[in-house]
């Protein structure tokens, strides 16, 4: 089943009918994804009284329910709504500011990125104490090694892969608000450079 979530434009539409999650797992609950998409539409339309971008859309979390909507459908639709308010702020900046400012920004973020993620492996993140749980420290370290090859190189990653990645949980790993924001700078990063 397709997902209405976004018309041919890309503005986001006013709801969705998601296929619901499988019977005997979690959705994401129906109506706070529905009240978030009639609120990305207004936006984007540019009625809404709170505006919303990339990042807004990228950073949001909905409560976990009972027959509630199927995640993987969700996520891949936010992704596509992600895509394009990216696109329209690009635009925005290129008409005001021109590409050159544009590119800069995208020049910058990249390098504080790849800053990052040259570290030595084991020491990319801050960790969290031992008796507590965080990402896990290999994991985390290829998947920036292969962002680091991307950046430098050109490698093949994709947005989507970079959306999709998950960590499993260690004592003693690193900090999840510190790679989640790192990641979150490649996306962004990826979406000014397509």
């Amino acid at each position: 089943m397709t997902t209405p979530d976004i018309e041919s434009s890309g503005a986001p539409r006013a709801a969705a009918a998601f296929p619901d999650a499988p019977r005997r797992s979690k959705g994401y609950d129906k109506k706070t994804v529905d009240a978030f998409l009639l609120r990305a539409k207004a936006a984007f339309d540019g009625g809404a009284a709170e505006p919303l971008t990339a990042t807004d859309v990228r950073r949001v979390a909905f409560p976990l329910v009972r027959n509630g909507y199927a995640i993987a459908s969700v996520d891949a639709a936010l992704g596509r709504i992600e895509d394009a308010f990216a696109a329209r702020e690009r635009q925005s900046v290129v008409t005001r500011k021109g590409a050159n400012e544009w590119v800069n920004r995208a020049k910058d973020t990249a390098q504080v990125v790849l800053d990052r993620i040259t570290r030595p492996r084991g020491r990319r993140f801050d960790r969290v104490s031992i008796v507590r749980y965080g990402y896990r420290v290999d994991e985390v370290d290829l998947v920036a090694d292969k962002i680091a090859r991307y950046l430098e190189s050109g490698d093949a990653v994709t947005v989507e892969q970079v959306r999709a990645v998950a960590f499993r949980m260690q004592r003693g790993g690193y900090r999840e608000t510190q790679v989640d924001a790192v990641l979150d700078a490649v996306v962004e990063v990826m979406l000014a450079v397509a």
